[in-house]
């Protein structure tokens, strides 16, 4: 594990979550190494501060080439070590001769809930769209809390109750349920022309 001393000049600045985006086209005939390649960098960034957790984006057909590797750290702070570490360096060098092209890139925020790897570059989806595929999270995420813990939460005073609420809530919605959703209704949020 590596270690970790916060900086003083990490506390004064914001240091939202992040997430790093990673996509490369993989040399034909490439694929098997470069999967074992992605085995090891996540076994790597795992043991990084921050790190909280990977999704990768395998080619969708045979004709697509494009993987992409999505990391979320809690801080842009543990996201810019892991960029900037040795170890990383290390795994980039082990991939150069497997990819033919690669594009990395850094989101903050809510920008990622509806930000797909293949899609850079295209303007956001229309709001309605984005405030439907939102209300299709919302709706049944509140109401699994809302069952499951409605009881034990009404126990609590109301602003310590609305605390752990939205703090379930924002984290969910970020890092579990809206990435999956965009990737889900990609069809519909990004249609081809």
């Amino acid at each position: 594990m590596h270690e970790y001393v916060e900086n003083p000049e990490d506390q004064k600045r914001e240091d939202p979550p992040a997430t790093g985006v990673a996509s490369r086209r993989v040399e034909p005939g490439r694929e098997e190494e470069f999967e074992a390649w992605i085995s090891g960098i996540l076994a790597a960034v795992k043991e990084f501060p921050g790190y909280l957790g990977s999704d990768v984006l395998r080619p969708s057909n045979s004709e697509d080439d494009e993987y992409s590797i999505i990391y979320r750290f809690d801080h842009a702070s543990n996201l810019e070590r892991w960029e900037a570490s040795d170890e990383r360096r290390r795994w980039l060098d082990k991939a150069e001769p497997l990819v033919r092209e690669q594009t990395v890139r850094r989101l903050t925020g809510l920008e990622t809930w509806f930000t797909l790897p293949s899609k850079e570059g295209q303007p956001a989806p229309p709001r309605y769209k984005m405030a439907v595929v939102t209300w299709l999270a919302v709706f049944p995420t509140v109401l699994i809390i809302f069952t499951l813990f409605g009881p034990l939460l009404n126990l609590l005073p109301t602003v310590l109750r609305t605390l752990l609420f939205t703090l379930t809530m924002v984290s969910l919605m970020t890092y579990v349920i809206m990435p999956r959703m965009t990737r889900l209704f990609s069809f519909w949020l990004y249609p081809k022309e």
